[in-house]
């Protein structure tokens, strides 16, 4: 069943124009909007402007445009702000997405930026590796 906007949802108040936010760009099924608490002087994020909580429930063109949209706003970041940029979505509370709306992080990097992520991890065994590919071949 198709999710619909969730009055309470920061994310669906901000694709109605209910709520502040700085428009960068939109179209039907995207908005893409300045993060409130950015990482980076410039700092986009790109949502569906359907309330969808979880990637399995992103419909192809959704998932589409989402993605035409984060390539526009990666693009305009890295000419305008800085030369690079890392692509974040968190899918559920435990990879700690912070409000259940899909939303694509679009993160300015520069050389020595205070930015951190923790990757790699711990090197996994052939046989690890293998299993979790076999675990998620099709049935």
């Amino acid at each position: 069943m198709p999710e619909s906007p969730s009055a309470t949802c920061l994310f669906c108040e901000i694709s109605r124009d209910s709520a502040e936010a700085s428009i960068a760009a939109s179209d039907e099924l995207t908005v893409a909007f300045m993060d409130a608490y950015p990482v980076a002087p410039g700092h986009v994020l790109i949502v569906p402007r359907r309330h969808v909580s979880s990637l399995d429930d992103l419909g192809p063109d959704e998932g589409a445009a989402l993605w035409d949209m984060t390539q526009v706003m990666a693009r305009r970041v890295k000419a305008k702000h800085a030369p690079a940029v890392n692509l974040h979505l968190s899918d559920g509370a435990e990879a700690e997405q912070d409000i259940a709306h899909v939303h694509m992080h679009v993160v300015p990097r520069h050389r020595d930026d205070a930015v951190a992520i923790e990757l790699p991890g711990t090197r996994a065994t052939r046989d690890e590796l293998d299993r979790a590919a076999a675990s998620l071949a099709d049935d």
